[in-house]
């Protein structure tokens, strides 16, 4: 834990698919929170782009690692925000990232004592998403469903952030959590999601499938 002394506890967060849009967008939040935040990325070339957030790199290819590995990734933090995917395509891929290295991660935190984790998934994830087996989106429905059924079972103080259809629009720092169908929210409103999450210890144990709205994002996952 580091010193800072503001309204919520701040944390180590090792923050994985580092490089990806919504991170790059998350970690500059997490930092100016008085986190610390390490981005765990695959490709070594894009250090340099990622430390200009003000997170530290690490490089690290979570696909790649065994259990025992995972755990020696996390150890030392104390909250896990997992941003990464293998961005649909790839079955195979998709399965080994999206479920399998995510399951791998959480097992970890679990064991190396990193108790928060946030989990980035999508609006409509479950285990009876409904998605047609031929389509090319059902891998990723399948692993999803199953990473998230692991992390609702585990010890971890966990929250699953599940949004819609994501969008480069400007963040309005305004979300909805009560519509039932998915629409669209921008990956900056994504990004302080994750960083009012963490804000707030209550939304431990909480689901929120949201669209962009007209609520301000500390009231509607309060």
């Amino acid at each position: 834990m580091s010193t800072d002394t503001s309204n919520h506890d701040s944390f180590d967060i090792a923050l994985i698919g580092g490089h990806g849009k919504v991170a790059m967008l998350a970690a500059p939040l997490l930092v100016e929170a008085g986190h610390r935040v390490t981005s765990i990325i695959r490709n070594p070339d894009h250090v340099t782009e990622v430390e200009a957030t003000g997170a530290t790199a690490r490089t690290a290819d979570v696909e790649q690692l065994d259990a025992a590995g995972t755990e020696e990734l996390l150890r030392g933090f104390d909250a896990v925000v997992w941003s990464a995917g293998a961005g649909g395509g790839n079955p195979q891929r998709t399965r080994a990232v999206d479920r399998d290295a995510a399951i791998r991660a959480m097992d970890a935190a679990a064991a190396v004592g990193a108790r928060r984790f946030v989990m980035v998934s999508y609006f409509g994830a479950r285990t009876d998403h409904g998605v047609d087996p031929e389509s090319s989106f059902f891998a990723y429905a399948e692993a999803k469903a199953a990473a998230d059924a692991h992390l609702r079972r585990s010890d971890l103080a966990w929250t699953i952030l599940q949004p819609s259809g994501l969008t480069t629009e400007q963040p309005t720092g305004r979300i909805s959590v009560t519509d039932t169908e998915s629409g669209q929210v921008s990956r900056g409103n994504v990004a302080a999601t994750i960083a009012a999450a963490l804000a707030n210890p209550a939304t431990a144990g909480r689901s929120y499938a949201y669209n962009d709205g007209d609520t301000p994002i500390t009231d509607a996952i309060a």
